[in-house]
Parts: structure tokens; C-alpha cells; sequence
């Protein structure tokens, strides 16, 4: 049965938790080299392969008893929330320009990029835990997907001046509170059940 709630929810989280990922300056810095709709495509593509692998990852979880799983997600929701508040990741992915500026080239470049940089990323995981949490396959996979596609989105048309506007640790911080808060809600249903 869809959600439309849980997609929201999705969504949020998912946004949330990928603006101060590479994601974002991936997708600015390719963005700025390349025509922006080639760049989205192989972007697009490489996030639907990444939530695909995350839902099926997630429900294989919800065959394991209920009151497990909650405990597992929980604790996995508290560990990406500690990681967005302590990382320090100062360092940009390097990115080999195509040879040209085909489609294929670019979109593909995009692709790759993606697919490589955000396997087993916090969002892959997060994705995962909301597909054991919620038991929504569809619903998750469509909000994972569009959060994903509007943090590329932003990165390739408009990363730079969201970057200038909201500093990047009030969004770090929030995402890292929507994460405590489901990490709370998570555990609360683990030990209560």
C-alpha cells in the first residue's frame, strides 16, 4: 500500500541528510562544465540504481522479527547522525573531463561519478533502514529518489547560491536532528514491543 506521508517523510530525510554530501558539489562542478540536462540524466540514472539496491537491501530486513529491526535502524539512524555531525570531509572528487560532449559522454560521466561516490553512502543506508522501518517499497523509493534528484538538481542549476545563502552547517545540523528523532522514534518501538 503507498504512502504518500512516508514518501514526504522520505523526502525530507533523504534531502535533508544529501545537501552537505558530495552530491551537491558533484553535481555543481559538472554542472558548470557540461550542458546541465546531460549531467541530470546520468545523474538521475545512477540515484534510481542506488535506491534500488537500498530497497531491496531494506526489505530483506523486514523479515527479521519486527522489534530487531527497530533496534537496528535505531542505532543506524543515531551512527549517520553522529557521522553528519562529525565528519570532516574537506576534500572535492576529482573528475576526468570527456574527451566530448555527446550525450553519452556526459551523461555517463555523471552516471559513474554518482553510482561509485554514493555506494553504501549514509543516504544508501538510510534508504534502507526507511525500507525496514516502513515496509513501503514504493513509497520510500519514490521519496529517496525525488530527495536525491532535487539535491542533484540544485547542485547542477543552483548550488552555489544555496551554498551562500544557508551555511552548510545549519543544514548538516538538521538533517543530523530529523536523524535523532527517527533514531528515538526507531528504539522507543524496539523496546516498548
Amino acid at each position: 500500500m503507498f504512502s504518500l506521508t512516508v514518501a514526504a517523510i522520505v523526502f525530507g530525510v533523504i534531502f535533508l541528510a544529501e545537501v552537505p554530501d558530495k552530491t551537491a558539489l558533484a553535481g555543481l562542478m559538472l554542472g558548470t562544465r557540461y550542458r546541465a540536462s546531460y549531467v541530470f540524466c546520468g545523474v538521475a540514472a545512477a540515484f534510481v540504481v542506488h535506491v534500488a539496491l537500498a530497497i531491496a537491501a531494506g526489505s530483506v530486513l523486514t523479515l527479521l522479527p519486527r522489534h530487531w529491526v527497530q533496534g537496528v535502524v535505531g542505532l543506524l539512524f543515531l551512527a549517520g547522525a553522529a557521522m553528519l555531525l562529525f565528519k570532516h570531509d574537506d576534500h572535492e572528487e576529482a573528475v576526468r573531463e570527456p574527451a566530448d560532449q555527446s550525450f553519452w559522454k556526459v551523461a555517463g560521466t555523471g552516471f559513474m561519478l554518482i553510482l561509485v561516490a554514493e555506494f553504501g553512502d549514509l543516504t544508501q543506508i538510510m534508504t534502507a533502514n526507511l525500507a525496514a522501518r516502513y515496509n513501503d517499497p514504493i513509497a520510500v523509493g519514490l521519496g529517496a529518489v525525488l530527495g536525491l534528484w532535487a539535491v542533484a538538481g540544485l547542485g547542477i542549476v543552483g548550488g552555489r547560491a544555496l551554498m551562500k545563502r544557508v551555511p552548510l552547517r545549519l543544514i548538516t545540523r538538521i538533517a543530523a536532528a530529523v536523524m535523532l528523532v527517527l533514531a528515538g522514534f526507531s528504539l522507543y518501538e524496539a523496546f516498548a514491543g
